[in-house]
């Protein structure tokens, strides 16, 4: 009887919540509200300040969307998703989305909101600073990824041998650093040396765009057939984007409030840091925020190709959405 009553309970609870949902839906659709769905590129964290500004700010809700912003991570790569059409926005690196339409996805990016690239490795030991240093050391490295392409292309343009380093593949595990089983680690610059600094390590930083690797980082993209369908909704949740993430930058104590909203696993030390180390990435120059220029996009298409990721260009004229 007690699991026969619990059934019936569970029943009346999933009809509650899709009554709710339905509510909800038509209630937007009563207000005029298009629901758009954006996939972040990992976990909630001040990575994705902007995203929580535009939304806490209102800046979607007046283009008339009602949005949700959900996590990613390596189960759930934004990609994919987007690309199979159940979400109509979402955030990836410029490199993964270059990778994505040479396999014949049509992914096209409509904002680079890190044009500088986080991407960096570290460490504990004073006497690793440069690529040199790397010479004979372990380097906690994702294998084939796009941090394993800004690797290689550092190295080549500093003239070290990778085959002079020890290779160590990692999938974020920062105890891999701080054990000493590797003797850098790959991380972003506003996460895991944050991570490690607030542990009491202190770290040293190598940066690949200190050796004039000029990567894009996490872009907001979209598919040819939301495009296609509904070009107007495409440059309302752009415009409503990257005003929250102007806002973000102009008001970083701010935007770390909004993004403390988004997970009760987060700490405002750490998110604060993580978005002070934020501001140079998202507008490393006087050009506006979200720009993308084409002959960084080629530049790193041509290392993918260099390095055998890519058997042949792509047309980045189809990547890059050029009519805002």
């Amino acid at each position: 009887m007690m699991k026969k009553n619990l059934i019936t309970g569970l029943i009346v609870i999933l009809i509650i919540v899709g009554a709710l949902a339905v509510f909800l839906a038509n209630t937007n659709k009563q207000n005029g509200l298009d629901d758009v769905t954006i996939r972040l590129k990992w976990l909630h964290q001040s990575q994705f300040a902007g995203y929580y500004a535009a939304e806490q700010e209102g800046f979607y809700k007046d283009e008339g969307i009602n949005v949700k912003l959900v996590p990613g991570g390596a189960e759930t790569p934004s990609i994919q998703i987007v690309a199979g059409g159940s979400e109509q926005f979402g955030i990836s690196g410029m490199s993964q989305l270059i990778e994505a339409r040479a396999q014949g996805i049509p992914v096209v990016a409509l904002a680079t909101t890190y044009r500088k690239n986080p991407l960096i490795w570290f460490g504990t030991d004073e006497n690793i600073r440069t690529p040199q240093d790397l010479v004979g050391k372990k380097v906690g490295l994702t294998v084939g990824s796009n941090s394993d392409l800004l690797f290689r292309a550092m190295l080549k343009k500093t003239d070290v041998d990778i085959n002079d380093t020890t290779i160590v593949p990692v999938k974020y595990n920062l105890s891999l650093l701080l054990e000493k089983k590797v003797d850098v680690y790959e991380g972003y610059l506003t996460d895991q040396p944050i991570t490690a600094e607030l542990a009491g390590y202190k770290t040293y930083i190598i940066n690949p765009s200190d050796y004039g690797i000029n990567f894009y980082g996490d872009t907001l993209f979209t598919t040819e057939k939301v495009i296609q369908e509904n070009p107007d909704l495409v440059k309302r949740v752009t415009r409503a984007t990257l005003k929250g993430w102007q806002f973000a930058y102009d008001h970083p104590e701010k935007a770390v409030d909004y993004v403390l909203m988004y997970s009760d696993q987060l700490n405002r030390e750490q998110e604060t840091r993580g978005m002070k180390a934020s501001l140079e990435l998202i507008k490393p120059d006087d050009k506006p925020i979200g720009t993308i220029e084409m002959d960084v996009v080629k530049q790193m298409q041509d290392l993918l190709v260099d390095y055998g990721i890519l058997k042949s260009p792509v047309d980045l004229d189809k990547l890059v959405y050029k009519s805002f």
